[in-house]
């Protein structure tokens, strides 16, 4: 059977004030009163029944993400009792998938992604549905066609397009994937056409990617096999706080993808975007005559332009003179005002706010 899995467990700490510990950015309601959990979910919803979509998310997200999505089962949610990157949670999910499907063919999805339009990203998922359930032991990502050099994104190469029976869209063999390069490398990247940008989208039989998971990261054999012991039992949580811990903290990428055979991958030409910062509300938002991007309810600019205002308080009123390139971003109990240039310190902003008030504000 074919199920879905979104990867909701970021915290967008560049999107704070707004996204906070207990509430991260996948559901913020900055999409014209959506979440990105939202958009993300509609997005599978044609295609997967709705029992067979899956969340997974930090504990700490856990309660929020089910308000967002108060059609699903409760179950549905899982929800990892500590962060141990993309390994450990596509191999918790997989090895609870396997053990009540051994057959189980995912997608996994992230929560804070903006696909436009979403027919090509559906179509795209079953294309890659078809290849991996008539070949169960290939490995599908996704690659978006660049638009520019991007020095902030990872780049996969794909070689070898070929027709696949039933599909609309070409597979290509993956040659290498490459991690963040510098300027001048992601220009070369561009000019070859062979590179695409990274995803980090999949879809793989659950059980293929437990044996590669075991042939190339065996210290996660043997927590995923306690965890799997237990699971549905009445010691299903007390296991997995136990051992989820003992996992390797390392992402799917280099724990599998860059050395595992048999990996291939679908282009998306498509409008796509990783939604991490206030910068990036400028390519989903319509500006204003002043080159504004406002996410408000009620806003009085007074000769400001090229800014960034946010609030999900419909009712709180912003109210400025004079800006330029200045972020505002206002939530109950805490308010950022930047320039927008300096948005890339604000973790360092964070490690200050913890030091001197604790967690309060995180």
């Amino acid at each position: 059977m074919d199920y879905a899995v979104i990867m909701a467990g970021g915290s967008g700490k560049r999107l704070w004030p707004l996204s906070r510990k207990k509430r991260p950015k996948q559901v913020l309601r900055l999409l014209n009163g959506q979440t990105l959990l939202r958009r993300c979910f509609e997005r599978l919803r044609p295609m997967f029944d709705i029992r067979n979509i899956i969340v997974l998310t930090n504990a700490g997200y856990a309660d929020v993400v089910r308000e967002n999505l108060p059609e699903m089962a409760f179950n549905n949610v899982i929800a990892e009792p500590a962060v141990r990157d993309t390994a450990g949670a596509i191999g918790l999910v997989s090895t609870i998938l396997t053990k009540y499907d051994s057959d189980a063919t995912m997608a996994v999805v992230t929560a804070d992604q903006i696909i436009r339009p979403a027919e090509m990203l559906q179509q795209a998922l079953k294309d890659a549905l078809t290849f991996v359930n008539n070949n169960p032991d290939d490995m599908i990502t996704f690659g978006i066609q660049p638009t520019f050099a991007s020095t902030l994104l990872g780049y996969i190469k794909c070689v070898d397009a070929r027709e696949c029976p039933n599909c609309e869209n070409k597979i290509y063999s993956v040659e290498a994937f490459k991690e963040k390069p510098d300027e001048k490398t992601a220009k070369e990247y561009l000019n070859t056409g062979q590179y695409l940008w990274n995803s980090g989208m999949f879809v793989w039989k659950a059980k293929t990617i437990l044996a590669n998971l075991a042939k190339l990261l065996p210290e996660a054999t043997e927590p995923l096999a306690r965890i799997r012991a237990d699971w549905g039992s009445p010691n299903q949580q007390k296991t997995l706080k136990d051992w989820f811990v003992k996992l390797p903290k390392i992402s799917i990428d280099y724990a599998v993808m860059e050395k595992a055979d048999k990996v291939y991958a679908i282009r998306l030409d498509c409008g796509w975007l990783d939604m991490g910062s206030f910068a990036a509300l400028a390519d989903i938002i319509s500006s204003d005559k002043d080159n504004n991007i406002v996410v408000a309810g009620t806003s009085e600019l007074l000769d400001c332009k090229d800014s960034i205002i946010v609030t999900e308080d419909k009712g709180h009123l912003i109210a400025a003179i004079g800006l330029e390139n200045i972020v505002v971003a206002h939530s109950p109990d805490a308010t950022l005002v930047c320039h927008i240039d300096q948005t890339q310190r604000l973790k360092e902003l964070l490690e200050l706010i913890k030091q001197h008030a604790g967690e309060k504000f995180l």
